[in-house]
């Protein structure tokens, strides 16, 4: 085609043509590696990110040449491959003439109870002693591993009260892999009586039974929210198949460990569980979402499904395990299953709820991996199991994971009415020279209370009339050695990195707050309005509850802003 007056982008005349399209050109090399590394799998839209991991794993980032081979390869567009991978923080993406991180990452945890521990004095001294060339150091949110405070994660390795020595040892020793737990196996689970109610229930159960079972136990969803466990199945099931069901294994709210406790211990609690739900609402596929922090569990399960399949408890292909990575965001059950779907983690605007509308658009039923664990015992042994423990007036049992100023961090199974001294008796007592003075009774998104109301019942429905919620039981203890100050921040901090970014309110709001909160005074008025507009507004709860520990601060805590 010719141009007149020489404009336009294709030329006329020998040598001025565009020899190739527009964009970045496809490598033959790179597509062939990429090719080498999917191998057989099907190239479903569905499993990105899933070949974006192995990438990552095989090369350590994700160069612009790959990610343009994996396009070609799903046949989709180079855009909507670098959006999904730029959204999610453990991918490393490369341009041509950028230069590739180091091969070994350390990342170092800064959330609440690692920062009391000395996270970013760790962090410093890391960065000081460390060869940037050779070992990149980041800040990183929770990874699970409060207990054992500060925690930091070399490679795949997660060093537990972290020192410059250990890690530097880990490197001399190249001790980057993850370390596998001893937990209890299909054949042990199987001895001692396992999945023979499974099999049971498939062979001549009554999925409203089990309903009324698990209704009397009063189990509620266990992952933050407390609904009714199985009034999910019927509104499940009232929709017409295929249905799914996903289970939420993004334990990322700071605080909380009590997944991992029971998963890399005794992970068919929780799978004949998980099962048992599947075949009350007659699910087609189950998928296991599973936070990328957690990379000992990820192959436990592994490795344990493929046992499932060898035994023909479940057909091959029947549970998929997908691996996050590295988004607080996809905790929320719709953020989640768009991300199952191999997509950014959005929070969905509602309705339609995800039992009628869910994965691939079909009714879907979201469990909590502890939700599901304590399922198949109710099963097994009747709901008393739950239902027969009773404190302060309320019903059953909890799973409190305890970090910050005690003796003995860790997860604790204590009555639904245990109070905070209850808890921090159990955990061992206030450490040594410390005295009580505030607590984060669950998460982040719960804000602080003050040691003065430690006399509360820490279960569902209890803390709401204070302006807060006991959510998953992330429980942090703070003495008079800390701020409620500088510990609101940290919570606030937290909530600027992981807002998705799809609202306003949070994404601008979170910003907003942080730097009012680092003022020498606080402007309580401004931060009120803030706040009162970022819980009106926003999508999701994460923008919803951001305010409560601006709050709570506020109102216990006026000496210290």
């Amino acid at each position: 085609m010719t141009v007149q007056d020489g404009k336009g982008i294709w030329k006329s005349g020998k040598g001025k043509g565009r020899h190739v399209p527009k964009g970045r050109q496809l490598d033959d090399a790179a597509l062939a590696e990429v090719r080498g590394l999917l191998g057989d799998a099907p190239r479903r839209r569905d499993l990105l990110i899933e070949f974006l991991h192995l990438i990552q794993d095989a090369y350590g980032h994700l160069s612009a040449a790959h990610l343009r081979a994996l396009a070609e390869e799903m046949r989709i567009g180079q855009a909507e491959v670098w959006e999904v991978a730029s959204f999610y923080a453990h991918f490393d993406l490369v341009k041509e003439g950028e230069t590739p991180p180091p091969a070994l990452t350390i990342r170092v945890c800064d959330s609440l109870s690692c920062e009391m521990a000395g996270a970013r004095q760790l962090k410093s001294a890391l960065e000081k002693g460390l060869d940037p060339a050779k070992v990149r150091v980041l800040r990183a949110p929770c990874m699970g591993r409060c207990a054992a405070a500060p925690a930091l994660e070399i490679g795949h390795n997660h060093i537990e009260h972290a020192t410059p020595e250990k890690v530097q040892a880990a490197i001399d020793a190249q001790d980057i892999h993850a370390y596998i737990p001893s937990y209890e196996t299909l054949e042990d689970y199987r001895a001692a009586g396992g999945y023979a109610e499974l099999l049971n229930l498939r062979a001549k159960g009554d999925w409203e039974e089990v309903q009324a079972t698990v209704a009397a136990s009063g189990l509620r969803g266990l992952g933050g929210a407390g609904f009714p466990s199985g009034k999910k199945w019927g509104f499940v099931r009232a929709h017409p198949g295929p249905r799914y069901l996903a289970v939420n294994g993004d334990e990322g709210e700071p605080g909380t460990f009590k997944d991992r406790f029971y998963l890399e211990s005794q992970p068919h609690g929780f799978l004949e569980g998980m099962l048992i739900a599947a075949w009350a609402v007659e699910a087609q596929r189950c998928f296991i979402y599973m936070r990328d922090e957690y990379p000992a569990v990820i192959e436990i399960l592994r490795r344990e499904i493929r046992a499932l399949e060898d035994e023909n408890l479940v057909d091959k292909g029947f549970v998929e395990l997908r691996r996050g990575a590295g988004a607080y965001i996809c905790g929320e059950e719709s953020a989640m299953l768009e991300s199952i779907e191999g997509k950014r983690g959005l929070p969905r605007h509602r309705p339609p709820f995800v039992a009628e509308v869910g994965l691939f658009g079909r009714p879907t039923l979201v469990h909590n991996v502890e939700t599901l664990f304590w399922l198949s015992q109710i099963v097994r042994e009747g709901h008393e199991v739950l239902s027969s423990t009773q404190k302060n007036g309320r019903t059953g049992l909890r799973s409190y994971s305890v970090s910050g100023r005690v003796r003995s961090p860790g997860v604790y199974l204590l009555p639904a009415g245990s109070t905070m001294r209850d808890i921090i008796e159990a955990a061992g007592g206030m450490l040594e020279g410390h005295v009580f003075k505030a607590y984060q009774p669950g998460g982040p998104s719960a804000g602080l209370l003050p040691a003065s109301l430690s006399d509360i019942p820490m279960d569902f429905d209890q803390l709401q009339k204070h302006g807060t919620f006991i959510g998953s039981a992330a429980i942090v203890v703070l003495s008079d050695h800390d701020s409620a100050r500088a510990a609101a921040l940290n919570m606030l901090r937290f909530f600027e990195d992981e807002s998705c970014g799809q609202c306003t309110p949070c994404r601008v709001g979170c910003e907003k707050a942080v730097k009012l909160m680092e003022a020498d005074r606080w402007d309580t008025a401004l931060l009120e309005e803030l706040c009162q507009t970022m819980a009106d507004a926003s999508i999701c709860g994460l923008g919803q509850a951001a305010p409560n520990p601006i709050r709570l601060t506020i109102r216990h805590f006026p000496d210290e802003i």
